[in-house]
């Protein structure tokens, strides 16, 4: 949808960089404020759950980086195939962990949440921060970055207030919820304006390693950290769900932003989500006997 109206003119070329904005710096941030700050995590193995995801996601971002050379290709290319291999569809997550489990799975999707938001951006910002078309940057640079990044500062915000027991304001909730809501649709049609179909063929190399990494490698730690840490049950299938997640449409809006690959971004997007038809059944099928 979005490519068409992209490229049957419906709307002008200038729509597009302001709708990444208003994804990057208000929808996205108010989708994972209202998460964090909302959950019910009631009889949920917080702590056993943080590590495992928390872990799997720090080593395959090592991981990533140590293999950064085999993956031919700019430093923005490699911003690309770094978010492809450990950012995560959290839609997809919550409905799929809530459609097996009902409220027990919106709580352990939930803690997901808490536990991988968080991290895959802070790591995404450091990657970007030493790899994107800014060049290096200072660490005063990278600190501030962090400090002042909007999804960073989102996550921290509904962690706070979850842990607080404040609670969001009667009257704010469901703006802020309406707010992050709208960030799915928006940052889909990004995305499909974005595609090149024409440059299909130098992406094929960098979506392999992302895919590799995200469908492959990420499921089996996680089950290994499972065993680690002795965790079971629901909330083991939980994280081995969630991480074999294609990746997010939020990682185009922030390569946009940050000076990553947008185009290749996008395709990774386009193929990882047509690809975890296939691979999040068979990761299911094959890991979760071994948990």
């Amino acid at each position: 949808m979005g490519a068409w109206l992209k490229h049957s003119r419906f709307l002008e070329d200038s729509f597009w960089a302001p709708a990444e904005r208003l994804g990057y710096y208000v929808l996205l941030p108010a989708l994972f404020l209202h998460g964090l700050a909302t959950a019910e995590l009631d009889h949920v193995p917080v702590q056993a759950m943080i590590l495992v995801l928390v872990l799997s996601t720090v080593m395959v971002a090592v991981l990533m980086l140590g293999a950064r050379r085999l993956i031919k290709g700019n430093d923005a290319s490699f911003t690309s195939v770094f978010q492809g291999g450990i950012r995560f569809n959290n839609y997809v997550g919550v409905s799929v962990v809530a459609g097996l489990f009902g409220a027990q799975g919106v709580a352990l999707a939930a803690v997901a949440n808490a536990a991988i938001v968080p991290t895959v951006n802070i790591l995404c910002v450091l990657v970007f921060a030493r790899f994107g078309t800014g060049g290096r940057m200072s660490t005063s640079k990278v600190a501030k970055q962090l400090a002042l990044n909007p999804l960073v500062l989102a996550c921290f915000g509904g962690i706070l207030i979850q842990t607080t027991g404040a609670g969001l304001p009667v009257a704010v909730e469901p703006v802020i919820k309406a707010l992050g809501q709208a960030s799915l649709p928006l940052g889909l049609l990004c995305v499909g304006a974005a595609l090149e179909l024409s440059s299909m063929r130098s992406w094929l190399r960098p979506v392999a390693y992302s895919s590799v990494a995200k469908f492959l490698i990420m499921p089996l730690i996680t089950l290994g950290a499972c065993h680690v840490f002795g965790l079971g049950g629901k909330a083991a299938i939980a994280a081995l769900l969630f991480q074999a997640l294609p990746t997010a449409s939020s990682s185009y809006i922030m390569a946009r932003q940050l000076g990553g690959d947008a185009s290749l971004m996008a395709g990774i997007i386009a193929i990882q989500t047509l690809l975890a038809a296939v691979a999040l059944p068979v990761a299911v099928m094959v890991l979760v006997p071994w948990l």
